[in-house]
């Protein structure tokens, strides 16, 4: 049998305990405070006329919004995917088309 050492396990789903206890669970809530919060310091610098920088903090900003959005409605999205794959096929008793 070959050495498949090189093979990374991450690519095949497999999570080492101290990776899966170590991951951060930011919720939804918190994405979109911090979203409106850099909206917020974004206003706050471009008021003390310090443009570019409020550009960049603003620019944070609608990825934490996406993020948002996408933890809420993925995990979402991806049950009812699961479950409803083949529903629109009529199988026999076989499991044939």
């Amino acid at each position: 049998m070959e050495n498949l050492n090189f093979i990374d396990p991450l690519l095949h789903g497999i999570i080492p305990d101290e990776l899966a206890k170590n991951s951060i669970n930011i919720s939804t809530k918190q994405l979109v405070c911090a979203g409106i919060g850099t909206l917020i310091a974004g206003a706050v610098l471009k008021k003390a006329g310090h443009q570019k920088t409020a550009a960049l903090v603003s620019g944070f900003a609608l990825p934490l919004f996406a993020s948002a959005l996408y933890k809420k409605f993925g995990s979402r999205n991806n049950d009812k995917s699961q479950s409803d794959d083949y529903s629109f096929y009529d199988y026999d008793e076989r499991g044939h088309a």
